[in-house]
């Protein structure tokens, strides 16, 4: 397994994985019909339930020699007993502690094993899939931990996919068609259909997550030929495919990059290929930070594809999806949709720490070249008349036509909040609301807790609620302190947790009755309509509100008008 260079952020997970190690008192063990037998370990709940983990599990060969840049291959079976007692590598990236490119794992928590001829009913499955941008993060449990989700009883699965380069890199031809990471989240999708009945999971119920990139990730199911009959429900937390721009057909502006940044030749797509074939996992790892064009921006580049037809190989994403939601090709589901109160708009936190220091050279840069660096930081289309205009119009909306300072940063706040995340989610709840005859929820997470993920230096207080902040009230994250037990934290872990679980099991997020229904006294979360477009303020308490972010959504529906709807091919 190779150990790739790590960060202070990689040494805290390895702190908080020991203490993670430290929990774990017994084995569990169980044996897969088709592939053999493993052996796992124990957790406990926030509540003191018994947790079985299987960490680390293969669905699919490693992607390593001639398999690198190939499909994923389903896992052979094994002899001796398969060890999920520990975490498994995260996939190639900039920081992390324990990765490999044999990375195609996932992670199995459940409260209830089957036994012999006493068997309790089958619960409903969660398949979670890791925020990141497609080029971080994973399913690991120092991140991901189960302990708040396993209080109810669902079965939780956890997936890594390739990233970056290794897992995106398309240039739109058979060579590299695209999508390989997306293509993982399917194989492991296939594996826990034949599988998952296995640890107590109903493969007739399964829902799939997901945060940000994760949330790309749900929603391209959604409409991916590939993915039909794999799901139940769907939820899309702070992210979509259905963006300002059309996917591309290919990215291979940054498959010639990456050849360059690692000294490969790019006269043609074969010859990059057999050199970039003889690089380390680790030299691709490595190169990702210097894809970004402007202090870590844009936070999306390694985009998923519309993919050309290749004999023999599946196509994950035929046409743009905003086309096959409004063509109805596409899996009718009940969905839950989401975002946090600030999002990205922390991203103005370095910029204002920095000038009061003395430093405004990002503020400088802004004003200096906004028509270049707007559409980097806001992935919309560069460098046409159109771009320039719109560009024009963002700065007039939000900042009154003025100069980037401290005194209007809230206005790139808002700019940054909404172009990376807001937009997206509210053009895609609109087109399901529109399209779907399943219902749509929709919410606003706007709680307030002592913890963030981005803190004003000078007085440690957190920014806002920003992006990943509601990820602390579905998962246990070792990185931060736990939460006192009374506290209005912990009753949101509870709303949060009752809310998934909920819908996982019924299709409607809200219990209606038992456990849980005190949680949402007063209050019935009703699905979005285009008429009124109510959605649910999750704050220290819930309310129903209409119209989220009404007049700046609106900006971005006249900037970024949706075309027509191409005629349905007759086949």
């Amino acid at each position: 397994m190779e150990k790739f260079r790590a960060s202070s952020l990689s040494l805290l997970v390895l702190l908080s994985a020991a203490a993670l190690m430290a929990e774990e008192a017994q084995e569990a063990t169980l044996e897969l019909p088709s592939l053999g037998k493993l052996k796992g370990s124990t957790l406990e709940t926030r509540l003191g339930k018994k947790i079985m983990a299987f960490r680390g599990l293969r669905y699919a060969e490693a992607p390593i020699g001639q398999q690198r840049f190939q499909p994923p291959i389903p896992v052979k079976s094994w002899e001796s007993v398969f060890d999920a007692s520990e975490e498994g590598p995260a996939c190639p990236q900039s920081f992390a502690a324990n990765q490999s490119e044999d990375c195609l794992r996932l992670n199995i928590y459940t409260t209830k094993l089957p036994s012999g001829d006493n068997e309790a009913p089958k619960m409903p499955v969660i398949v979670y899939f890791h925020p990141g941008g497609f080029y971080e993060s994973s399913a690991q449990s120092s991140i991901e931990g189960p302990q708040y989700l396993l209080d109810h009883d669902i079965v939780l699965v956890t997936v890594n996919y390739r990233l970056s380069s290794l897992g995106f890199m398309s240039t739109g031809d058979s060579l590299l068609p695209g999508n390989l990471g997306l293509k993982d989240q399917v194989e492991a999708l296939r594996w826990l259909r034949l599988n998952i009945a296995s640890f107590g999971g109903d493969p007739g119920s399964v829902t799939i997550a997901g945060y940000s990139a994760g949330a790309w990730s749900v929603s391209l199911h959604m409409v991916s030929p590939m993915s039909r009959g794999l799901f139940h429900r769907a939820i899309a937390a702070s992210g979509s495919a259905i963006f300002q721009e059309l996917l591309p057909t290919n990215q291979t502006h940054l498959a010639k990059k990456q050849a360059e940044i690692l000294g490969c030749p790019t006269d043609t797509v074969g010859n990059m290929l057999v050199c970039l074939n003889t690089k380390t996992a680790e030299d691709f790892a490595n190169s990702v930070g210097q894809f970004f064009e402007w202090h870590n921006n844009p936070l999306i580049q390694w985009m998923p594809v519309v993919e050309p037809e290749v004999r023999g190989v599946e196509r994950f994403m035929p046409a743009q999806p905003i086309d096959l939601i409004r063509q109805g090709k596409f899996k009718k589901v009940p969905f839950v949709a989401g975002i946090t109160k600030d999002e990205f708009g922390a991203k103005i936190v370095q910029m204002i720490e920095e000038a009061k220091a003395g430093n405004d050279s990002m503020f400088r840069d802004l004003n200096e070249d906004w028509e270049r660096l707007a559409p980097i930081n806001f992935l919309y289309e560069r460098g046409t008349n159109l771009s320039s205009e719109i560009s024009y119009r963002l700065k007039e909306q939000y900042l009154d036509g003025n100069n980037v300072s401290i005194d209007n940063s809230q206005g790139l706040a808002n700019l940054y909040a909404d172009g990376v995340i807001g937009f997206s989610v509210h053009r895609l709840v609109n087109l399901l609301a529109e399209h779907s005859d399943q219902p749509v929820y929709y919410y606003e997470f706007t709680f307030q807790g002592p913890y963030s993920h981005v803190y004003w230096n000078d007085t440690k207080k957190p920014y806002g609620v920003t992006h990943h902040d509601d990820l602390l009230y579905l998962f246990r994250a070792s990185l931060f302190p736990e939460f006192e037990k009374d506290s209005p934290e912990m009753r949101t872990v509870e709303r949060m947790t009752a809310i998934w679980a909920n819908f996982a099991k019924t299709g409607e997020p809200i219990p209606l009755e038992g456990s849980g229904v005190e949680l949402f006294a007063n209050v019935t979360w009703e699905p979005y309509r285009l008429d009124d477009q109510r959605y649910l303020q999750i704050g220290e308490e819930l309310s129903m509100q209409t119209r989220l972010n009404a007049e700046r959504m609106d900006i971005w529906d006249k900037l970024f008008p949706m075309g027509p709807v191409p005629p349905t091919r007759r086949r």
